[in-house]
């Protein structure tokens, strides 16, 4: 699965225990109702955002992560992740042309082959 956007905030890498960190990244889609995605990166993969900056078109590719936690009062609650593992900078003509579709071609009743 892929985020494409504009990066709209970069996280310091945290450090949650000894042996695991992470770093969260904001991007915001390009839609008629843009979206706000946080997205984690963790172990080694924090350092692929080091090269970006805030205002960077980019292509994210993620993976979604849940989870099952049960309190000690019983509940059980679901969590969600979205996890990157990719990341690239899309060019300003990329990211102009993204999402937008050829225009079909127009339809001639004559070339129809279709047998209903």
């Amino acid at each position: 699965m892929e985020v494409n956007g504009s990066i709209k905030k970069i996280g310091d890498v945290q450090s949650i225990t000894d042996t695991f960190k992470k770093r969260e990244l904001v991007v915001t889609t390009e839609e008629q109702y843009p979206q706000h995605i946080l997205v984690e990166f963790t172990q080694d993969r924090t350092s692929l955002l080091d090269s970006y900056n805030i205002g960077d078109k980019v292509s994210v590719g993620i993976n979604l992560r849940g989870r099952e936690w049960t309190s000690p009062q019983g509940e059980v609650k679901y969590f969600n992740t979205v996890q990157g593992w990719r990341i690239e900078k899309k060019s300003n003509e990329q990211a102009a042309g993204a999402g937008e579709m050829p225009p079909m071609p127009p339809m001639n009743d004559e070339e129809d082959d279709l047998p209903f």
